[in-house]
């Protein structure tokens, strides 16, 4: 009786879980074609095929539909992250890092937006899904950290360092995701860049 029933919640969550990432996909695809304004419950339930009731049911409602969408996208980055070989120099690995950023960023623009860019107004996310994303953060500064510790890299802070980092590669792809550059400029103005915040990293 156990072995059937443990059987049947592993169905039901399964599907449950297929049933969730159909929701999110249909969100994102909303946010990128019509903006915020289309992420409604209803239209999110009509693009999968179900009742509004679904919906409600998976996520309790708009807000925590709104978290989901939050905690993806971050979740997408940290596997991104992560793949980054731990091996080499840190200054290789957080260059990895900035390369991974971005890829994520273009992977995934809807959920870029949702992330960093308020892309759904009004939604606050809660403190513990806060201290999920902030985990992604942790991976630069522990890189940092270690870059420290070797010598490898000055004697700096590494919270603020990274934050430095963050918020220059932050800012030329939020021009890259408005328009502000050109396809073919892109690329190497990240470059750039990261590259320049990098170096001030490296020990003199």
């Amino acid at each position: 009786m156990s072995t059937a029933r443990s059987a049947y919640e592993a169905a039901r969550e399964e599907a449950e879980l297929a049933l969730k990432r159909a929701f999110l996909a249909a969100a994102e695809r909303l946010l990128l074609a019509e903006g915020p304004a289309a992420l409604t419950v209803r239209r999110i339930a009509a693009e999968v095929g179900c009742s509004t009731k679904v919906v409600y049911t998976t996520f309790g409602g708009k807000d925590g539909l709104s978290e989901a969408l939050y905690l993806e996208g971050f979740g997408r980055l940290r596997r991104r992250l992560l793949r980054v070989p731990a091996d080499g120099s840190a200054i290789d690995r957080l260059r990895g890092l900035t390369v991974a950023y971005r890829d994520a960023a273009l992977a995934d623009p809807g959920y870029y937006r949702v992330m960093f860019q308020g892309a759904l107004p009004g939604f606050v996310p809660r403190p513990e899904a806060r201290a999920r994303a902030r985990s992604n953060f942790e991976i630069v500064i522990r890189t940092i950290a270690e870059g420290v510790a070797s010598g490898e890299l000055g004697p700096i802070d590494p919270e603020r360092a990274a934050e430095v980092l963050w918020a220059g590669v932050h800012g030329v792809l939020s021009l890259e995701l408005a328009g502000y550059l050109e396809p073919e400029q892109a690329a190497d103005r990240y470059h750039d860049v990261s590259e320049a915040l990098l170096a001030t990293l490296v020990r003199r």
